[in-house]
């Protein structure tokens, strides 16, 4: 029900009387600072079906204070104004004014504004204002053009570069989608040529006249070295950085070139690297840093050279929303702002990556529409893992007196065991022995593995369905559902005839949650809802999260946010962080005999928007600490648990944020520091309050005050994400782990306290790591494994080479695997180990992924590349995973060839990868492996240069 003034006021005949929506309140559209009811803000704005733009006014803090904070908001500021009205599904959120203090002057932009009121009042900003207005414009310009007039820019992604990377995304196979929205935008009135399949349109982007220029694709445009310098107006920044233009990057010396292709009014381009792959130590002290000339070329192409109505980021992630900048309310000096521009940004993004979704609508003027993530199965058992499983069985049903054949079959599975390095240690009898290979191979065997990636206007077969509807949760208590159910679901049989079928009842609850997500995975809501993003339409919210943990992000093709910065952790996430708190501790104690005293702990953004914080609640936990909420049930602050009710020693946690963490998560952080404090300030027995212990051993050692020795909370510096550690490993461009090590703790070594503001203690960072005895990071998702993204060893494994630099020697490292049931703690060697043999070796799993072509090789490369990662930060992966990569993907001839004909250069790198881990002493393989592995690497070589004869074959 429409309230009497929108429909007055924005309503005509009963529909839209206006454009888009534009919010100047600076909080939720429907409550206040104090609450917010999303729901309804959310039922209005689907009436209206218009863009929802958050405009605020800086409230605490001066306009040239904004100007000059390399974060922008504050975090209340943040939360309030931004993150709460994402809630509505508020895009765009944009500072336009705010007070200005007698005779300031802001350096926000190159305006330099002198405010000369008094009294603090509110001032406009002059340029932001002209941003909003000019971006509105745009938007209600695209909603009144027609289809066949509008002009469509698709961007894909390209990272690392001369990889075989080329359009890859997250979960999603892009040339199969891509195909398929291009269709969607033909049928819909686009003017543009469809490629006649998507090998054509892969063939068009990827290759086209790539060999003549040198580039990894196509080339489509040659900007002119003159017309680049004519329009760039921040070259000078440039230039400082990069060179004197063009620069290196995607140039024949007098132009820029942009990779892409043209069909008809939609342009599909791929975004430039972001320059420094081969060179990525330069970004240690990135202060200066600035997108190279290609880069910046690339979008200004794309607004003015082909005069773009709208962008679409067609997966997830590029690089434009992680350019130097302000974290939130950005100003015109920002790269990402200044690099989008006014044009309209639709972002293609996975639903389950809710904290980087916000980061690219609060960093990029972004508009999300989520995409599912890949069906999932039952890794199941292959080759000697099924041989071992089966002889396994046949001893078990021998029975008592047929002792010789038992004798027999115990050293043949010890054998098999042994050779899949699956043999426990002999401290037991043979009984026991085999009953622990079993509950081995029951864990590879059970656990969920993506199968393939996602492809959008597909629905998943029956099969995929099966798989996807059997891993989700029926609901609390419910009676699990009989496969004959899933089955039937699967197959799309309506509810009511299952439960005739079954003699079950029809509104058992957890056959009409299964049977909503089945029918919402079946219908096509993704590319719908681009279409509709470029009819200029509103986009509802949703929470992002896991499809297979949280089935309610159905459907797709939504605007996804985090939960209620306000109320995090929940009640819920509380609970759940205090199990995980139990079990890590719990396994460090049986594996060591003894509670750790101190220890590192990773937290992610995304994975604490999806869990509504359990892993902040875990770091309380383990330090004896609670959050502390005021009357309104906002999170204000943090409390000690006393010792009694704790029952044990207050762990001493040293917490290592992601950026993203830090940029959406402000309050979060000071909860947290304020929880460090507080335990060091506590007047308790050093010998129960490790925390106390060490902060009181470091004031004497470097003679600060209590407050610094406290600190517990680090991450980058403002502005900067990552610690470059995967840049490293990806480039080779390092020689001993030790500068791993440092290039970590120069990354992360800024503290954040009470107040939310970075400072570098790098003496503090040291003094915590030398005391550190365990690193520690939670597995969030199905999809995405250690080894499956170059992040976890970038942060986990980062954090683990610091430590032991510092210690001197290794320490444990363990990840919580909370991804199915109650969750289980597992070493680090241990996770790879499950993995390698459920994921990089599983025929499921790379054939799945084989299925799309040349992406599906790029995933191979990055499961071989990730595990070489996790090589060189912990030394934990045991050599058999090297010798059997080696054997499944470079050794085996006709595989070889097949990744080859697919993506040629993402093989080579998979044979490179593999002798540079010999090299580097991860692996001893023996010669004739070692010869025959530089043999095919050569031939994969020649192939790729086009010198290849057959007489020069590997054997």
């Amino acid at each position: 029900m429409l309230a009497a003034p929108v429909r007055r006021y924005f309503m005509k005949a009963d529909r839209p009387a206006i454009d888009a929506l534009v919010s100047l309140t600076g909080f939720s559209l429907v409550g206040g600072p104090a609450f917010n009811d999303a729901d309804a803000a959310v039922d209005m704005l689907k009436t209206l079906d218009v863009p929802y733009v958050c405009a605020l006014a800086s409230e605490f803090q001066s306009l040239s204070d904004w100007g000059a904070n390399p974060k922008g908001l504050t975090p209340v500021e943040a939360t309030m104004m931004v993150a709460l009205p994402e809630l509505d599904g508020a895009t765009g959120s944009i500072v336009v004014g705010g007070r200005a203090d007698h005779g300031t002057q802001c350096f926000g932009c190159d305006r330099k504004c002198q405010f000369q009121e008094n009294g603090r009042r509110m001032q406009a900003c002059p340029e932001r204002a002209d941003m909003l207005a000019a971006r509105v414009a745009k938007l209600a310009g695209l909603k009144n053009k027609s289809a066949a007039e509008r002009r469509v820019a698709i961007t894909l992604f390209n990272f690392p570069p001369n990889s075989g990377a080329a359009g890859s995304a997250a979960h999603l196979a892009v040339f199969e989608s891509l195909h398929n929205l291009l269709g969607e935008l033909s049928r819909d009135g686009y003017k543009l040529d469809v490629p006649e399949s998507v090998d054509t349109l892969r063939d068009m982007l990827l290759q086209g006249n790539r060999e003549r220029f040198g580039t990894d694709a196509n080339v489509a445009v040659q900007i002119p070295v003159s017309d680049h310098v004519r329009r760039e107006t921040r070259l000078a920044e440039i230039e400082a950085q990069w060179g004197p233009a063009p620069g290196r990057q995607l140039t024949d010396g007098r132009s820029l070139l942009v990779m892409g292709v043209q069909l008809g009014n939609v342009f599909i381009g791929l975004q430039p690297g972001f320059g420094y792959e081969g060179d990525p130590m330069r970004l240690l002290f990135e202060k200066s840093f600035a997108p190279t000339h290609a880069f910046a070329a690339y979008y200004s192409w794309l607004r003015e050279g082909f005069g773009a109505d709208a962008v679409i980021h067609f997966g997830t992630h590029g690089a434009l929303e992680f350019m130097p900048g302000k974290q939130a309310g950005l100003s015109g000096n920002c790269w990402p702002d200044y690099l989008i521009g006014d044009l309209p940004n639709i972002y293609f993004y996975a639903a389950n990556n809710p904290s980087e979704a916000a980061i690219a609508k609060r960093r990029g003027n972004a508009t999300i529409v989520s995409y599912l993530t890949p069906p999932v199965a039952e890794a199941g058992l292959y080759k000697g893992l099924a041989d071992l499983s089966d002889t396994i069985s046949r001893w078990r049903h021998l029975s008592p007196d047929q002792a010789a054949q038992r004798d027999d079959l115990e050293e043949l599975i010890f054998s098999l065991a042994g050779e899949l390095e699956l043999l426990p240690e002999a401290a037991c009898d043979a009984a026991a022995r085999i009953e622990s290979i079993r509950t081995r191979l029951m864990e590879i065997e059970g656990s969920l593995i993506p199968e393939g990636m996602h492809i959008a206007g597909r629905a998943p077969d029956a099969a995929a369905m099966e798989g996807l509807l059997a891993a989700m949760p029926e609901g609390e208590g419910e009676a699990v559902l009989p496969p004959a159910a899933l089955r039937a679901l699967a197959e799309g049989v309506q509810p009511a005839a299952i439960a005739q079928r079954l003699g079950m009842d029809a509104a058992h609850p957890g056959l009409v949650r299964l049977a909503r997500a089945r029918r919402l995975m079946a219908e096509d809501h993704e590319l719908p809802a681009l279409l509709h993003a470029l009819d200029a339409g509103y986009i509802a919210p949703v929470p992002g999260g896991d499809l297979i943990r949280t089935p309610e992000i159905l459907p797709a093709g939504r605007n996804i946010h985090g939960f209620d910065p306000f109320r995090l952790p929940s009640a819920f996430a509380l609970a759940d962080g205090r199990r995980q708190a139990d079990r890590l501790l719990a396994r460090h104690v049986s594996d060591t005999g003894r509670l750790p005293a101190a220890m590192a702990m990773v937290l992610w953004g995304t994975d604490n928007l999806k869990s509504e914080g359990a892993q902040i609640a875990q770091a309380l936990a383990l330090m004896g600490a609670a959050p502390r909420f005021d009357s309104y049930g906002r999170l204000c602050g943090a409390e000690l648990v006393p010792l009694e009710a704790l029952g044990r020693p207050r762990i001493d946690v040293m917490v290592t944020l992601s950026g993203i963490f830090r940029d959406l998560l402000p309050l979060q952080i000071r909860m947290l520091a304020e929880a460090a404090l507080a335990a060091a300030s506590a007047d308790e027995p050093p010998e129960q309050n490790f925390i106390r212990r060490h902060a009181l051993a470091c004031q004497g050692r470097y003679g600060v005050d209590l407050e610094t020795a406290a600190l517990r909370v680090f991450s980058n510096a403002e502005g900067a994400y990552g610690a470059n550690v995967n840049l490293l490993v990806s480039s080779g461009a390092w020689d001993k782990e030790d500068e791993l090590a440092d290039t970590y703790s120069h990354r992360k070594c800024f503290a954040y306290g009470r107040n939310g503001v970075p400072t570098a203690q790098p003496d503090i960072f040291k003094s915590l790591l030398e005391d550190v005895e365990l690193a520690y990071q939670n597995l969030e998702s199905v999809e995405t494994g250690l080894t499956t993204i170059d992040h976890y060893f970038d942060t986990l494994g980062g954090i683990s080479r610091a430590a032991a630099k510092a210690r001197g020697e290794e320490l444990k490292v363990y990840v919580g695997d909370q991804t199915r049931g109650d969750g289980i703690v597992r070493t680090l060697a241990e996770q790879v180990s499950l993995e390698t043999r459920t994921r990089t070796l599983n025929p499921k799993w790379y054939e799945g992924m084989l299925r799309h072509g040349y992406e599906g090789v790029r995933q191979i490369e990055s499961q071989v590349t990730n595990t070489m990662g996790w090589s060189a930060t912990t030394g934990q992966v045991a050599p058999w995973v090297y010798q059997e990569m080696t054997e499944t993907f470079v050794l085996d001839e006709a595989l070889r060839r097949r990744l080859m004909d697919l993506n040629p250069a993402a093989t080579a790198k998979v044979a490179g990868r593999l002798i540079e881990a010999s090299e580097r002493n991860y692996w001893s393989p023996d010669p004739e492996t070692l010869a025959a592995l530089r043999a095919a690497s050569a031939e994969i070589e020649d192939r790729l240069e086009g010198v290849f004869t057959p007489q020069g074959a590997a054997a």
